[in-house]
């Protein structure tokens, strides 16, 4: 299964908007991992060691897996949680399915 096999329920914004200070942390984490990419560019560009590298990029995977996983609990507890309590459970339910099983591999 590629991108293109996840159909996405037909939502142009989120069911439940995002708080100022959830955007805030979110960005604010994104932000650091933006930096830890640029870290490892330097590292390449001065030839780091590999090891030292390959610990940075399992960093950098670390931390973008601890934000995807909390845009799913945060997804699942409010954007789905809403939407069964407004008869379309089911839909979101299966697009959250899809996207675990994607995030998941």
């Amino acid at each position: 299964m590629n991108d293109k096999d996840i159909k996405m329920v037909n939502q142009e914004e989120p069911v439940v908007p995002r708080t100022h200070s959830e955007k805030e942390g979110i960005t604010n984490r994104l932000k650091r991992i933006e930096g830890q990419v640029r870290g490892l560019q330097k590292m390449i560009d001065e030839d780091r060691y590999c090891v030292d590298v390959l610990v940075q990029i399992s960093a950098v995977k670390a931390a973008l897996d601890k934000v995807g996983y909390q845009m799913l609990e945060r997804h699942a507890k409010m954007c789905v949680t809403n939407a069964v309590k407004e008869g379309n459970g089911e839909e979101y339910m299966d697009e959250l399915m899809k996207v675990i099983n994607q995030y998941s591999k």
